[in-house]
């Protein structure tokens, strides 16, 4: 009795949250079909996806956002494999300011850059020079995307280094492999899965990246307009033109996702055979 009693308790629950799962996927997944049903309802969908705005605003997203994720890559990796060996109070410290930015507002952050980096900003009166400034340039939508996007790839990476076991490093380094190869052998591979599923959240929050950006870059056409900012200018003048940005910039989102997502499928596949 008390067999068919949980049996039964487990197909209800099953039941709930299938049904949870359902009003999920229809709450995510309205508002996308709704934005791609108007756009496909545009007979200028074709025009603005290839109007010269566009193409600027999409050429310039995706470079600073490579430029942006090549630099996280290289300097949060290593970061995040410290802080899967470390444990204590450091760590938290470390991670707390790490994760800020997550929950920090995006408006805030691009003001926080401008006093550090801005012609009247913290560095600028350290070095005694005003003349020169960060802000409002390519390079200032470069930082605000690393600054927004970092932590999502160094917590991802950080998880993934934790549950490579630390027998396996010390054995490679007990059979004669240094420290970076063993790094590069068999920590990396393994947590790989892991830290591309980080990789491709840090580059579609990079690619969306908005409030920080407007505050810290402007709003330039050709130098710091990226693809949020030109949705942001295209709603005052052409809906439609607004329209089209979004799914470019949808499409281009998903296709990060599904790719990085693959490649963390095809690495654990290879991971489980060897």
């Amino acid at each position: 009795m008390n067999f068919f009693s949980k049996e039964t308790n487990k197909g209800n629950w099953m039941r709930v949250t299938s049904w949870t799962t359902i009003v999920y996927m229809v709450f995510i997944g309205l508002p996308i079909f709704a934005l791609v049903l108007r756009g496909l309802g545009s007979q200028q969908l074709i025009n603005n996806i290839f109007s010269d705005l566009t193409l600027q605003a999409l050429r310039l997203s995706f470079i600073t956002s490579s430029i942006s994720i090549l630099a996280i890559v290289l300097f949060a990796t290593p970061t995040a494999y410290y802080l899967s060996r470390k444990a204590g109070n450091l760590k938290r410290m470390i991670e707390i300011l790490i994760d800020l930015p997550i929950v920090l507002p995006p408006v805030v952050a691009g003001v926080a850059m401008l006093m550090a980096f801005g012609r009247n900003g913290l560095l600028s009166n350290l070095f005694g020079n005003t003349e020169y400034s960060v802000s409002f340039t390519t390079l200032a939508v470069i930082l605000a995307q690393i600054f927004v996007a970092a932590p999502f790839y160094t917590k991802s990476a950080s998880n993934g280094f934790a549950q490579v076991p630390r027998e396996l490093e010390d054995i490679s380094q007990t059979l004669g492999m240094t420290p970076i190869k063993t790094f590069w052998k068999i920590t990396l591979p393994i947590a790989s899965p892991t830290i591309l599923g980080g990789l491709a959240l840090s580059w579609a929050r990079a690619l969306s990246e908005f409030g920080a950006t407007l505050m810290f870059a402007g709003n330039f056409i050709g130098k710091t307009q990226t693809m949020p900012l030109a949705i942001l200018s295209a709603m005052e003048t052409d809906f439609d033109a607004a329209i089209a940005l979004s799914i470019l910039l949808l499409i281009a989102s998903t296709v990060i996702l599904v790719i990085l997502t693959m490649l963390g499928q095809r690495s654990n596949s290879v991971e489980v055979r060897e």
